[in-house]
């Protein structure tokens, strides 16, 4: 399949906005804390706990409770905060071996010790390690922390080691000085305030790093859903609007990027500070977070730009194609009034002054339509700039520019071809021009010759002189032959022009016949006497000589003998020829019937592999798709537009595969050895076939949803798992064909079967086919109909339905509303019902491809029980009239064609015949009542039978008028007329 430049520049855009999308989703996902230091500056600036970023042996973190004498009166929210957000920092890894605590007490009381050991350990939000508490260094307090933790050590419930220090030294056989800070005896550098700073810029960072990937995902989101606009001025507006949004989205990367290299310069000169013994693994983490941080930004940064420059490119090429299409248009329109205006010049001139003329109004109209036709060039020209610079929209620019060249080369070549035509007409009018100037100085001439001058010998020959020299001029000067002008000058002569070389021809002719008899004339004048010649009379013997008989006598005597010849011949080659053909006739006849066979069982054949396949493709459709839509386990991945709409996606499909899989394979394989039976097998099950016209009917509304969540993952994941190369729409697509098939099918087998058993019911089926394809497509228009208030159903069976032009002439309007409606034509969709025509106008829906459908907009129904028809109207073999209510209004309909006229007219006159016979059937019954309900006949002049019968043979009389339905108006009272629509 084809895929046009557009819809691979969308796939390659989508997959950018994807690359996009992951990495803003991945910074989004980061792990943030809840909590950020800002939000509990204060609770950690009290340092009745910190985080210096010591490491146990095997890389426990450590949380410090230094001396804090108010540890008691801190609020269980703040202690639960300040907990919760010391324990995040730290990675998972970390976290997961377990946090050591120092609980430092050494200027404390015991019972302030078992307090805030127990209060620790209630509210330590994650895992315990190791606890570690330094106890007061009083000698009293000492020894009853002794002997109170030797008796309470069940109070603590904790599941990790509680262990009493006595000094600062006992603490460092448990972690080691450079992993303490200098309260503790330790060399770990660390400064509560400091620490602070860091973790408030940093998670400042973290969070501008969100923030502009929630903006970036959120402006790629905007810009990946963007349609493309169809104006020029639309599309600019997007373009800007776009532009803007971007710097300002890259003004923010700036600035986010400018705070995270800030945030990371800090750490680093920190680091270049201490010494390396002095940097503990919490600063080593923060300054990884925030490479990375800034390694992902830069990630997203670069796919937002490369997502940009294709959007870009998208949105300009659009604004290109805008720009074309509008000059186009323009271009178009006036090459349209060129070609009407060049149209009009059809006049070939009936002078030689008016042909002057008229070449030199050519001439300024070719040099006025120079602009327009540089103007179509030039945009041509531009036009194959796009294609070449790989446009998306090349196959829609491409038919454009040859459609401009065409239009060019259309009006060049009809200058061309009218030039000629005048310039030929130009020649003519010279050469009778010329005829007639030579006629007019001929005449002058004779008019000159002196009378009494030409009595003499002298003179006579002198003005015979003259005449025969003013006659040589005649061969170029005359016109020669007028069979040889009308020959020649046949491009341009019409009746007036061929009537005016005639009367010249004739002039000329009357001229020179005028030359000769005075010729004749001055020869006598002239003659000289002279000696008379002795005649002599021919020799008998040479009248007598019989000479040789001439190639064509003896041509003509030897062709009758030959046919004399070929004629006693001719009876014994006729039999034989009869003969021969005869056994040929009998032998070709057997291998042409042999091979017809062949030919119909390659058809059903193919009938029947395809209706297995065709079976089997539904099967898999149902099974791979519809089914999947109720599985729970591919639930997460449907849409939510999907959610109960799995009727409206695949409609009666399964109807339709049961009919087929349980019933019409199977009997169509029954005619596996009698395949020209097959008919009958379609004909038994025509009425079945009606569930098409339902999935059809469908259709519109399974593409609508479809367009809506093709992108979905459920459609990808099973068409992966079915191993499909197709997506699910083009399987929708397949009972839609197989419809169609049906009838190509029958007439292939109809081909090969005109002279068999089941050829009539081949015939029936394929009508039938015909039938249901006509419906199935009438219907779909018919689902279109929007604005009526009834029920279209109680109108009965649509006939016909089809396009047209029509004027309307009501009696009852005004004088100036019936002019302009009789001059000015509608377009008109009518739909043909049992009981009533509908009067729609076509709309034409927006959008691409199959997805632009039409819809009709209801004006006006007229019942047919108060129609009647006017099959020819004068002036045009294409218009028959459709008249209301005894001609109160009428409407003349103009088809496409003659052909259609027919139709809808035959269609009408069913109709009309139809109600006509019912009217006829029910006066009869009600008059076979009455004289079966009364004792006596009634008298003729009375009888209502009668005069029923009457008025129903008048109204037959005028309904089936062979030429005309005029005038018929049914007095039967059918259903109610529906309400007039509103007038277009």
């Amino acid at each position: 399949m084809t895929v046009s430049r557009l819809s691979l520049l969308c796939r390659d855009l989508w997959a950018l906005w994807l690359l996009l999308k992951a990495g803003a989703d991945e910074i989004m996902h980061q792990d943030i804390v809840p909590l950020c230091a800002a939000d509990i500056q204060d609770q950690l600036k009290k340092r009745f706990a910190y985080l210096s970023g010591g490491r146990g042996q095997d890389g426990s973190p450590v949380i410090t409770f230094p001396d804090y004498p108010a540890f008691s009166e801190i609020p269980d929210k703040e202690f639960q905060n300040v907990m919760t957000y010391l324990t995040s920092i730290p990675s998972l890894q970390d976290a997961g071996i377990g946090f050591i605590l120092v609980i430092d007490r050494r200027r404390d009381k015991w019972t302030s010790v078992k307090a805030s050991v127990l209060r620790i350990a209630a509210s330590f939000p994650a895992n315990l390690q190791l606890v570690l508490v330094l106890r007061p260094t009083g000698f009293f307090q000492r020894t009853l922390s002794d002997i109170a933790f030797k008796f309470n050590r069940d109070d603590f419930k904790m599941k990790v080691p509680v262990i009493m220090l006595s000094s600062v030294p006992d603490l460092h056989g448990y972690i080691d000085k450079s992993q303490l800070t200098e309260d503790l005896g330790g060399t770990l550098d660390y400064c509560h305030s400091r620490w602070l700073c860091q973790r408030t810029a940093i998670e400042s960072f973290a969070l501008m790093v969100k923030q502009t990937a929630q903006m970036l995902q959120s402006f790629g989101t905007e810009l990946a859903e963007t349609e493309l606009p169809n104006d020029v001025q639309s599309t600019s507006s997007v373009l800007c609007a776009h532009t803007e949004k971007k710097d300002k989205a890259k003004e923010d990367l700036r600035l986010a990027l400018k705070e995270g290299h800030s945030v990371l310069e800090s750490l680093r000169e920190l680091q270049a500070e201490g010494s390396e013994s002095s940097v503990n693994q919490d600063q080593l983490d923060n300054q990884a977070t925030v490479q990375r941080l800034l390694a992902q930004l830069n990630e997203t940064e670069a796919a937002f730009d490369e997502f940009w420059a294709k959007h870009q490119q998208k949105l300009e090429q659009c604004l290109q194609l805008r720009h074309f299409e509008q000059g186009f248009r323009e271009v178009k329109a006036i090459l349209d009034a060129v070609s009407q205006k060049i149209a009009t010049f059809t006049d070939i001139g009936n002078s030689l002054a008016h042909v002057e003329h008229l070449l030199r109004d050519l001439a300024g109209f070719e040099e006025k339509s120079g602009v327009a036709m540089e103007r179509a060039r030039a945009l041509s020209l531009d036009g194959e700039q796009l294609i070449e610079n790989k446009h998306y929209a090349v196959d829609s620019i491409r038919p454009k520019c040859q459609e401009l060249r065409h239009l060019c080369d259309q009006f060049s070549a009809e200058i061309t071809r009218r030039r000629g035509l005048l310039n030929k007409s130009l020649e003519l009018h010279r050469r009778l021009e010329t005829s007639m100037k030579w006629c007019d100085e001929g005449i002058y001439l004779l008019a000159s010759q002196p009378v009494d001058k030409c009595q003499s010998q002298d003179g006579a020959e002198a003005a015979l002189q003259e005449i025969e020299k003013f006659l040589e001029t005649g061969a170029e000067n005359k016109i020669q032959e007028l069979n040889t002008i009308y020959k020649e000058y046949e491009s341009i002569l019409n009746q007036d022009l061929m009537e005016h070389v005639r009367k010249v021809f004739q002039k000329q002719a009357s001229m020179e016949e005028v030359f000769h008899r005075r010729q004749a004339s001055l020869k006598k004048l002239a003659a000289r006497q002279t000696r008379p010649v002795q005649p002599v009379a021919p020799r008998p013997e040479a009248l007598a000589k019989s000479p040789c008989p001439s190639p064509g006598i003896r041509r003509g005597s030897e062709n009758s003998s030959s046919e004399g010849s070929a004629l006693r011949r001719g009876p014994y080659r006729r039999a034989k020829s009869e003969m021969s053909e005869s056994r040929q006739g009998r032998s070709s006849a057997g291998e042409e019937e042999e091979s017809l066979a062949i030919l119909r069982r390659h058809v059903m054949s193919e009938l029947l592999d395809t209706e297995r396949a065709y079976v089997e493709e539904l099967l898999c459709v149902l099974e791979g798709y519809a089914a999947e839509m109720d599985n729970p386990l591919m639930a997460h991945l449907l849409s939510t537009g999907l959610h109960n709409k799995k009727d409206v996606l695949f409609g009666n499909m399964e109807e339709i595969y049961h009919f087929h899989n349980r019933i019409f394979l199977r009997e169509l394989e029954n005619y596996t050895d009698c395949p020209e039976l097959v008919g009958r097998c379609f004909l038994e099950r025509m009425e079945d076939f009606q569930i098409y016209e339902k999935y059809c009917q469908n259709k519109p509304r399974s593409e609508s949803l479809w367009r809506q969540c093709s992108d979905c993952p459920f459609f990808q994941e099973c068409q992966r798992k079915l191993d499909h190369k197709l997506s699910l729409d083009s399987y929708l697509l397949k009972p839609v064909q197989r419809i169609t098939k049906y009838q190509l099918l029958l007439k292939e087998m109809l081909k090969y079967s005109k002279n068999c058993e089941g050829a009539e019911d081949l015939q029936e089926a394929l009508s039938s086919i015909l039938g249901i394809l006509k419906a199935v497509n009438d219907s779909m228009h018919l689902i279109a109909i929007t604005g009526y208030d009834g029920n279209l159903g109680d109108l009965g069976k649509l006939l016909m339905q089809g396009s047209f032009s029509v004027w309307t002439d009501h009696k009852r309007g005004h004088t100036k509303v019936k002019e302009l409606a009789r001059f000015k034509p509608m377009q008109r969709h009518l739909f043909l019902h049992e009981k009533a025509v509908l009067f729609c106008k076509k709309r034409e829906e927006n959008g691409e491809g199959y997805e632009k459908a039409p819809s009709y907009s209801y004006k006006q129904s007229l019942n047919m029980a108060a129609v009647g028809i006017t099959e020819n109207v004068k002036g045009d073999a294409k218009k028959f009239e459709i008249w209301y209510n005894a001609r109160e209004e009428v409407y003349i309909v103009q088809a496409p064609t003659p052909e259609i006229k027919a139709a809808w007219v035959n269609e009408i006159r069913k109709v009309l015949t139809g109600q006509l016979q019912a009217c006829r059937e029910a006066s009869q019954h009600r008059a076979l009542e009455q004289s079966q309900s009364l004792p006596l006949p009634a008298q003729t002049s009375t009888s209502p039978s009668r005069g029923n019968s009457r008025n129903i043979k008048k109204l037959e009389e005028r309904k089936t008028d062979p030429l005309s339905l005029e005038g018929y108006v049914s007095s039967a009272p059918l259903t109610k007329p529906p309400e007039k629509g509103k007038e277009p």
